[in-house]
């Protein structure tokens, strides 16, 4: 027992009042394209393995390899023994797929972001940052920049006009310029306009932080991103593993300079231990398969396509989805929540996101898909929901 136990069921209480109670459910790995959710098999339409390479079987064999020669662990942080060659050799390789001079490897994409924002925040000598945040960056982007002790200037979701208007309008206040957003953003599935954006920093001399988390391995050149879009403007690239390159981790990618200066000031680096053989050798196995899977990526897109045309033709709005992220977003929470359960009932894993992860009003389900997905798992899924929302305005009137 905490001494704190009844404040903390009061706060829960109140989060399921408002239907915004989370918990815990038990999953297990299952083929791909699935998995065994609370017991039974479904199709999983939640998960963000987007090229199914989790289960690869070359992943699994280099870590079994990796793991029996170099162990299951890597001691220390990388300034104190931990730095093996192992991850040298990972880094030149993510380096050269993602076209710049160097790159860092991280724990965590939530990890990269909230540590990586108050080093280059923080550059002595610079005077006071200006911050240009999208409103609806990731919250480990939000967060990073609160541990900086920087008040944000937030632009309007991927509105570079008004982002050009901000920087225009403190074009004589000094400090160095940051401008702070996604590749792709994980709720809504659209994108930015890289070449644009980088025409934009270039006007007014700002710093480019691209967040590349759900764009690597999908989207850009090979899979390797968008940020190649911006012809080499955007000064640091941050992505992760544990997505479409199906393990863990995360990374950064930029100037030599840049990575050198993380070493030495970047406390999420400094202060942490690095990543282990294991989770290596799944990273070097994705770098290895990524740039040759233009065929998953050409079906992912198709996928994608597909299902925003699907809900399209049942009046549900999936906003400015271009990826193989699709937001059906039904606008309450327990809408999204009635049906989430309903599809899960029929074997259809799609789980409903409600705030504050996304604005009041659009809650919705983040239907999330693979290569691992076929075109009929895709059909059975807008068919459903196009039934549980026939049934749902049946009971009530005729209001979906």
């Amino acid at each position: 027992m905490s001494i704190f136990d009844s404040l903390f069921t009061q706060e829960l209480d109140r989060a399921a009042q408002r239907q915004t109670r989370r918990r815990l459910r038990t999953a297990a790995a299952a083929r791909g394209g699935h998995v065994t959710f609370e017991g039974h098999d479904v199709v999983d339409f939640s998960s963000n393995d987007y090229l199914g390479l989790a289960r690869h079987p070359l992943l699994a064999e280099r870590v079994a390899d990796w793991t029996s020669r170099h162990g299951a662990g890597a001691r220390a942080s990388r300034l104190v023994s931990g730095n093996l060659d192992l991850h040298q050799a990972v880094e030149a390789k993510l380096a050269r797929f993602k076209g710049t001079e160097a790159a860092l490897l991280f724990a965590s994409g939530w990890q990269a972001n909230a540590a990586v924002l108050p080093a280059l925040l923080r550059v002595p000598g610079q005077g006071d940052p200006l911050v240009f945040c999208d409103r609806l960056n990731h919250a480990s982007l939000h967060h990073g920049c609160q541990a900086a002790g920087v008040r944000q200037i937030r632009f309007r979701h991927n509105d570079l006009d008004h982002l050009d208007a901000l920087l225009a309008e403190r074009a004589g206040q000094p400090g160095p310029r940051l401008i702070v957003t996604e590749s792709v953003f994980s709720m809504d599935g659209d994108r930015t306009d890289v070449a644009a954006l980088c025409r934009v920093a270039e006007r007014h001399g700002a710093f480019v932080y691209l967040d590349e988390a759900h764009a690597t391995g999908v989207l850009g050149p090979s899979g390797a991103g968008l940020a190649s879009l911006g012809g080499g403007r955007v000064d640091l690239a941050m992505g992760t593993f544990s997505k479409a390159m199906g393990s863990f981790g995360a990374y950064v990618a930029g100037s030599r300079q840049l990575c050198d200066y993380l070493v030495n000031v970047c406390s999420g680096f400094i202060y942490t231990t690095a990543l282990p053989p294991p989770v290596l050798a799944a990273i070097d196995a994705a770098l290895d398969l990524v740039p040759g899977m233009d065929d998953e990526r050409q079906l992912l897109a198709g996928l994608g396509d597909g299902l925003r045309r699907a809900l399209a033709e049942q009046g549900l709005e999936t906003g400015a989805s271009s990826t193989q992220i699709v937001p059906a977003i039904v606008g309450e929470a327990g809408a999204a929540l009635a049906l989430s359960d309903g599809l899960r009932e029929r074997g259809l894993l799609a789980v409903a996101i409600r705030p504050p992860t996304v604005p009041a009003g659009t809650s919705r389900l983040r239907i999330a898909l693979s290569a691992a997905h076929k075109e009929a798992d895709v059909a059975r899924l807008a068919g459903t929901i196009a039934e549980l929302r026939a049934r749902t305005a049946g009971g009530n009137g005729g209001r979906p």
